[in-house]
């Protein structure tokens, strides 16, 4: 049975709000999942992909990246991006906040990965550069700039990036510039390209209304089955679901 529940943390003096969910029908402790929204805020989608996440035997913590009073309200978001992207290291210590709330969970047994949506990527992507103790990382349609590139030899967690052929936001220069990065750190990453997916191909409900964004079901299901399988790699051994075991 499919549970889920709100969930209040902090970073510092910022409250925060997130969104737990995992398969109560088993009380054995398992990965923790650490989802993050895109753009907008927490909202359906990210909760959509917790559900997903818990679904496949994981517990899933979709995260609050904004706080209180900035979901809903667009002059706040951007004013939120712009800041955040200014100083990585805040948006970091914004994620870890939310790490160590899932990894101190009962259920979750120490091992941890992290998935993000769109901004959520770029903040994935952020945290495995910062050297977090993650057993992986996975960017989906997210930016891979950064104010910050990675160091030789920071990078533990591996990598995986998940991106539309036709996405304008997050051109091929771009991937080309972060797989150069990833080389002189020495990351373990991989890059899986989607041809005719463009921006926010997870989303369904990108029907146009921005352009240069489009949910595409195609890319959406064969980057599901691609994290999946990188579960799978990253999470052998007791433990883990037998749906992600080898064989």
């Amino acid at each position: 049975m499919l549970t889920t529940q709100p969930l209040a943390y902090r970073d510092g003096e910022i409250s925060l709000n997130g969104f737990l969910a995992w398969d109560s029908v088993h009380g054995a402790r398992r990965p923790g999942i650490l989802v993050v929204h895109g753009g907008a805020g927490l909202d359906d989608h990210a909760k959509g992909r917790a559900r997903r996440f818990a679904e496949l035997g994981f517990l899933a913590l979709a995260c609050d990246m904004y706080g209180d009073g900035v979901t809903g309200n667009r002059q706040r978001i951007v004013e939120h991006l712009t800041e955040v992207r200014r100083e990585p290291g805040k948006l970091r210590r914004r994620a870890q906040a939310a790490l160590e709330i899932l990894s101190s969970h009962p259920l979750v047994d120490g091992r941890l990965a992290a998935v993000g949506y769109c901004f959520g990527g770029l903040v994935v992507l952020e945290v495995a550069r910062s050297g977090a103790e993650l057993a992986g990382v996975v960017s989906v349609h997210g930016s891979l700039e950064t104010t910050a590139p990675a160091q030789a030899a920071t990078i533990k967690a591996k990598i995986l990036v998940c991106h539309g052929a036709l996405d304008p936001h997050v051109p091929m220069t771009q991937v080309t510039a972060f797989a150069e990065e990833m080389n002189r750190a020495g990351a373990d990453y991989q890059i899986v390209i989607y041809g005719r997916a463009m921006h926010g191909f997870t989303y369904e409900t990108a029907t146009g209304q921005t352009p240069g964004v489009a949910y595409h079901a195609l890319s959406d299901a064969r980057s599901s089955t691609a994290i999946q399988a990188f579960f799978e790699e990253i999470f052998q051994g007791d433990g883990v679901p037998r749906r992600f075991r080898s064989g």
